[in-house]
């Protein structure tokens, strides 16, 4: 049969549990975006629950299309992992101990100081014929076999895993349908939509140069936009494709390939030698977190603050207790208070406090659920609003955190420190 998918992979993913909902399929973008930077595309996936029938029609149906199919998942010691058991069917052949899988897991056990049990032991059996694919990090290879034409590849569900295969993946993959590099710039975003950021594009459509495709990748909080060319002759074309876009929108790009609002914001303060504190009440700390993530992390910020409940803004941080009784401690004067405090205690330049109200409960007339008081700056230079940010509790503390973290940034690089998308929170918020 014609496989009518051309130089095109295809994705056979196997769980009960992504069928449930119980996992969230992330294996899939994962292998696509490292297929991707090598020229090799995914064109289709099936998903399906561990169910030996579909698994094997499945198969059958992709080993038809596909030069290409790659399983991710059911390698594991358990009884519903059944992608060898499966493969071997498909192919007409009988389960063996292949001798390289059994001594990685004795290695694997040795080094762990496991005990080498009979579930283990399930993971070295593979389709007679099959070649492994060395795992670097867990138990259970993964291992490559033929059925009609079509390189099959089985991989670990374990994403951590699975990243760390890829390379070897993609080298195999590329050795049969071939691969080539790929001239893509990755520039990471804060603030802007894509119909904005594409309506701006669009009324530069005369400057913009047809060699340069401009994609998207949407995430909470940040977008990712993709300048992607065919060539290296290219390059200059999207040289040329950035600078429109540093021209139109240069505030909201926070920096490039995988940077993020924190990363950003370090090299911000290290650049001038500055350190930050953070004072927190309705993030829980995921401000200081999302800086203590990153490395190098201890330059820049030496103490942060979760003080949640009202004696904490007092005993930990010096908002006076008129201040709170007065005005709430969702309010412009705590939240300015307890910012000086953590500045002072923590002896640093910068920092963000932030007071709200997260919810689902909470709200008053006065102060709806997503009200937010946030002060930002140093004691000589501090700012501060009130938004609005609507949304259920984990999404209005990412925004919130993500929107204190770029206030820093703009503060620091001397940009406009309101950019438009505060006006959106702000509109809803019903504040001056």
């Amino acid at each position: 049969m014609i496989k009518i998918d051309g130089q095109r992979i295809a994705l056979l993913l196997t769980g009960n549990e992504l069928m449930s909902g119980d996992t969230v399929d992330s294996n899939s973008s994962r292998i696509a975006l490292a297929l991707g930077e090598q020229n090799m595309g995914v064109s289709r996936k099936i998903t399906v629950g561990d169910e030996t029938t579909l698994l094997e029609s499945s198969l059958t149906q992709l080993c038809d299309v596909a030069p290409v199919v790659i399983i991710n998942g059911g390698l594991g010691p358990t009884d519903d992992d059944m992608t060898a058991d499966v493969v071997a069917k498909v192919l007409g052949v009988s389960l063996t101990q292949h001798s390289e899988a059994l001594r990685h897991l004795e290695d694997w056990c040795q080094r762990r100081g496991l005990d080498l049990n009979q579930s283990n032991l399930k993971q070295t059996w593979l389709p007679d014929g099959a070649d492994v694919v060395a795992n670097p990090i867990g138990s259970a290879v993964g291992f490559q076999v033929e059925i009609n034409n079509s390189l099959v590849i089985a991989t670990p569900g374990v994403p951590v895993e699975l990243s760390a295969m890829l390379p070897d993946i993609g080298r195999r993959i590329a050795a049969r349908i071939g691969g080539g590099q790929t001239f893509i710039r990755r520039l990471q975003t804060f603030g802007i939509g894509e119909s904005t950021i594409q309506e701006l594009v669009h009324a530069r459509a005369r400057d913009w140069p047809d060699e340069v495709t401009l994609g998207f990748r949407s995430g909470l909080p940040q977008l990712e936009l993709k300048l992607q060319i065919a060539s290296e002759a290219d390059l200059e074309r999207r040289d040329q494709a950035e600078a429109i876009l540093m021209d139109l929108i240069g505030d909201h790009i926070i920096g490039t390939d995988n940077d993020r609002l924190a990363i950003a914001v370090q090299r911000a303060l290290r650049d001038r030698n500055m350190t930050m504190t953070t004072a927190e009440s309705c993030t829980g700390g995921l401000i200081a977190s999302m800086i203590t993530k990153e490395p190098g992390s201890s330059a820049v910020i030496g103490s942060g603050f979760l003080t949640y409940a009202n004696t904490s803004k007092r005993d930990v941080l010096g908002v006076p207790q008129a201040t709170l009784d007065q005005n709430g401690a969702v309010s412009e004067p705590v939240v300015k208070a307890m910012l000086s405090g953590a500045l002072k205690v923590a002896n640093a330049d910068i920092g963000v406090a932030v007071s709200g109200i997260a919810g689902p409960t909470g709200g008053s007339d006065d102060k709806p659920v997503g009200t937010v008081w946030i002060a930002w700056g140093s004691e000589q230079a501090m700012n501060s609003i009130r938004l609005r940010v609507p949304g259920d509790r984990e999404r209005f503390q990412v925004l919130v955190a993500a929107i204190g973290l770029d206030l820093i940034r703009r503060q620091l690089l001397a940009l406009p420190e309101l950019p438009h998308y505060i006006e959106r929170f702000r509109h809803t918020s019903g504040s001056n």
